[in-house]
């Protein structure tokens, strides 16, 4: 029996007879067995919100490319993988996830405004798909690497379209100001510079907006100004196979109502073949949307300290957990793991161990809570783990996928000494 809302992650997240529950699984019974701080992650979850793209999609030239920043850990990687996702990396260290996991180089992309040069050889020699690049600066370098090696390096240029897409100005990364991509009126002389330099081919164009983006005309207003310049470039006798149309599709935290990604996919195919353009292989590279509402971190309440001001509810995750409340003033959905209907629900700001004022994960919150009583943040699939550090020497929490009847560890909860195993004492 299910009861209250609808939470961010349903179906695969819903309360039964007063226990919150993840693909089954009850988030009490995994923080006993497992401990907490712990990430808690739904397979079906993640599997489910790949398959709307993919289905949006059959029948096109295309490659989902996951954008795994939002959550690295192996084991998200080998579900995508197995599921025929690509990926979208901006590191060497990425890349290297992507091959222990299982992923194929060949459908990998790698991005990001400031990859080295030792960086550039490891995807050259990995055999990956291609480079989004962002620069002239990087354009002479990647052709510098590839020559050395005998190769040539497939690129497209990212371009920034000058689009406001709505979001944090943290996750803006369309605009002007950003730091972001090759100017929208400077990209035709850079893609004349791509194709004459030996060590390049030129393969397609790259445009990414922002993250947690929950409208789609930023999309087609990035697409239109993309395609103008396809059809500029190809006039100048370039040809460009593929248009990627990036990732940054928002989830539901609170209130959002972002688009359904098929719906956001169907709007973006219906604009290129309406342009002429349908026949063109398609790149995207979701994120967040594939992993956010698939993931929770579980808490224990430490204790209550009521105030005069404000009542703070302290529990064992801090902002070195997870930062997002803290770098972005994001929202995130708490919920008590079993209802305790004997306790009077108060309202109080849930905060951490961490010796920082901004060391919070929700604030004015009503909640019925007791010393010992078990939480879950919501929505914290993407950007939780993948950001977490080991700040004031807190070890980093421990990983769980469930998957069907089955909940596996997916990463062991980090010891004290091995924060600094790779440190030394001076000589004395």
């Amino acid at each position: 029996m299910s009861t209250g809302p609808t939470l961010p992650g349903a179906p695969f997240l819903a309360r039964l007879q007063g226990e919150l529950r993840l693909e089954g699984h009850s988030l009490d019974e995994l923080a006993r067995r497992f401990g907490t701080p712990l990430f808690v992650y739904s397979r079906a979850a993640m599997l489910s919100a790949l398959a709307a793209y993919q289905r949006a999609l059959a029948g096109r030239p295309h490659l989902v490319c996951y954008a795994m920043k939002a959550n690295s850990n192996l084991a998200v990687l080998q579900t995508f993988a197995a599921a025929g996702c690509g990926f979208d990396i901006v590191s060497a260290g990425e890349l290297a996830r992507v091959l222990a996991a299982g992923g194929d180089a060949a459908r990998t992309v790698f991005s990001g405004v400031g990859k080295r040069r030792d960086e550039m050889a490891a995807a050259l020699a990995a055999g990956v798909r291609g480079f989004n690049v962002e620069s002239e600066g990087e354009l002479r370098v990647l052709d510098e690497v590839a020559r050395a090696h005998g190769v040539r390096a497939p690129v497209s240029l990212r371009v920034n379209p000058d689009v406001d897409a709505g979001t944090h100005p943290y996750i803006s990364t369309g605009l002007k100001s950003n730091k972001f991509g090759v100017a929208h009126d400077r990209a035709l002389a850079v893609y004349q510079l791509a194709a004459s330099l030996p060590g390049l081919r030129v393969a397609g164009i790259d445009c990414h907006i922002g993250s947690q983006i929950t409208q789609v005309e930023p999309y087609l207003d990035a697409l239109d100004r993309l395609l103008d310049l396809v059809e500029a470039v190809e006039a100048d006798g370039i040809t460009l196979h593929h248009i990627d149309v990036g990732g940054g599709l928002g989830i539901t935290y609170t209130d959002e109502s972002p688009p359904a990604a098929d719906v956001l996919v169907a709007r973006l195919l219906a604009r290129l073949d309406a342009r002429g353009h349908g026949h063109r292989e398609v790149l995207l590279e979701p994120g967040r949307s594939l992993v956010g509402n698939a993931g929770v971190l579980v808490t224990e309440v430490l204790y209550l300290k009521p105030g005069e001001v404000t009542n703070f509810c302290v529990v064992d995750a801090a902002m070195n957990d997870l930062t997002r409340p803290a770098l972005y003033d994001a929202y995130m959905g708490i919920e008590p793991c079993t209802q305790q209907p004997d306790v009077k629900a108060q309202r109080w700001d849930v905060v951490g161990p961490v010796c920082e004022s901004g060391d919070w994960l929700g604030r004015q919150r009503d909640l019925a809570v007791a010393p010992g009583d078990r939480l879950a943040v919501l929505s914290a699939g993407a950007y939780g783990m993948a950001m977490a550090s080991n700040y004031n020497t807190r070890p980093r929490a421990a990983e769980v996928m469930v998957d069907g009847d089955a909940a596996h560890l997916i990463r062991e909860r980090e010891k004290v000494a091995d924060l600094f195993a790779g440190e030394r004492l001076l000589p004395r």
